[in-house]
């Protein structure tokens, strides 16, 4: 009996010695996280800019007629490959023919006017005003004709040049106003240039210029690269993605593509571009342009900060903003980091 009493007591006093044992401290050996880290250094030579868009030609047509009225027929498709002077699309003919005959009929009673007026003026019957009105009034009659003719030519639409069928907007029993555009192609002939249309943010497009060297890459075309050049820059931004629209003309030698087809492109711009380059297992999330990184100043405490993202390649990401003042960046460990964190290296 006196042995359990003895147990009892001797539980109680280690008890109470736990319940005043001074509290660890929160950052103890164990809560420090091991980590590697890389010294940050600045690189000017990111100069790669990564774009993509979609190919087209040089020249794309818009096609419409000059006047308005109901379309009768439309003979070709999206996709079709059509030929020079071949017809495309046509209004119905009773309006137009109507005009011309309408036209015509005033320039014969116009005709007869004159014939007449010049015979009276011969036999001093009417003055030389009047005669002289008259031959105005023929001249404005046949003008008249001329008009309508040239619109009834233009009722009709012909490919102005060998290419392809982009886009028909109109059908056959609408509507067309004149000059709404009722197909739009593409001219793709031996002289044409294929380019393609990419859309920038506001600080790639200043760094890119006109002539800056670019290579292509289509999907059509697998392991094939396609030098390019800068040809263009938009001066203002498109409405709906708000991005800045660039055109890099595409040298495809032997190759052809078809337009439409998806291609992207790496820009060497002509100004280099200051920032950092650090590994892709740095980066911990991305969201657009922006990403989180773990850094350190003193191998012992690390802290989040938001970069900008220039491009991401196969094992690297470029960096042009938010590691500036910074000494060290973590490359493995970073999942269980906060800023609370005390690190130690590997």
């Amino acid at each position: 009996m006196r042995t359990i009493l003895l147990t009892i007591a001797t539980i109680v006093v280690l008890a109470s010695c736990n319940e005043n044992k001074p509290t660890e401290r929160k950052n103890s050996p164990a809560e420090i996280i091991h980590v590697k880290l890389l010294p940050i250094q600045g690189d000017t030579n990111i100069n790669v800019i990564n774009v993509s868009g979609s190919l087209s030609t040089e020249q794309v047509a818009n096609l419409s007629f000059k006047i308005g009225g109901i379309i009768e027929n439309i003979t070709v498709k999206e996709g079709d490959k059509v030929k020079k002077g071949q017809l495309l699309a046509t209004l119905k003919s009773a309006e137009i023919s109507a005009q011309v005959q309408q036209a015509q009929l005033v320039s014969d009673k116009a005709r007869r006017d004159y014939d007449r007026a010049r015979n009276l003026y011969a036999d001093s019957v009417m003055t030389l005003e009047q005669m002289q009105n008259a031959k105005t009034g023929l001249d404005i009659a046949q003008q008249g004709v001329q008009q309508v003719l040239f619109n009834q030519q233009y009722s009709k639409i012909y490919a102005p040049a060998d290419g392809f069928i982009v886009q028909k907007r109109l059908n056959a029993g609408e509507l067309a106003s004149s000059g709404t555009t009722v197909v739009a192609m593409n001219v793709s002939s031996a002289a044409s240039k294929w380019i393609l249309k990419a859309g920038l943010s506001d600080a790639d497009w200043a760094a890119i210029a006109l002539g800056n060297n670019a290579q292509v890459t289509v999907d059509a075309f697998p392991s094939k690269y396609f030098n390019a050049l800068v040809t263009r820059k938009s001066l203002s931004a498109d409405p709906v993605s708000g991005s800045f629209m660039i055109e890099l003309q595409v040298d495809f030698k032997d190759e052809q593509p078809a337009v439409g087809m998806f291609g992207t492109a790496s820009v060497n711009p002509s100004k280099p571009t200051v920032g950092f380059s650090i590994p892709y297992d740095a980066l911990l999330e991305a969201n657009g342009r922006k990403g989180f990184v773990f850094v350190s100043d003193d191998r012992k405490t690390v802290k989040k900060v938001e970069v900008t993202i220039a491009a991401i390649n196969n094992n690297t990401v470029s960096i042009i903003d938010g590691l500036e003042g910074h000494a060290y960046i973590v490359t493995s460990g970073s999942p269980y980091l906060n800023d609370a964190s005390l690190i130690t290296t590997l």
